[in-house]
């Protein structure tokens, strides 16, 4: 079987590899968030635990994993939450940009604006 194709032929087997739960509960996990390995794989693991911590020795974004292991966004935020739980990742969160604290003066902008109107 196509690994691609997991999840559309095979909803045992990904029930199985998300333990049948339908969410990663309060992850605050989104497709960009960046997770990093803090710990080697052990024995016993779950494949897909080992894969994630294999990929993950430099910060990957969690679509990033999904499209590597071929399964949906919402089942590797679950499978991140079990490493997460167990200290084994961590988990970047991009900032937006920082709003300003302070706005420029209406004089300057009145002057920016001239300054393009004369372009």
């Amino acid at each position: 079987m196509n690994r691609r194709s997991l999840h559309r032929e095979d909803p045992d087997r990904l029930y199985t590899v998300i333990g049948g739960r339908s969410n990663a509960g309060e992850s605050g996990f989104d497709a960009v968030s960046l997770v990093v390995a803090e710990s080697a794989p052990a024995s016993g693991m779950q494949s897909e635990h080992l894969q994630i911590l294999a990929m993950c020795s430099n910060p990957t974004a969690v679509v990033e994993i999904a499209a590597r292991l071929a399964l949906p966004v919402t089942a590797v935020k679950i499978l991140l939450r079990d490493l997460l739980d167990q200290g084994r990742i961590t988990v970047d969160h991009p900032t937006s940009a920082a709003a300003p604290t302070r706005l420029p003066d209406r004089d300057t902008l009145k002057q920016v604006l001239l300054g393009l109107q004369k372009l």
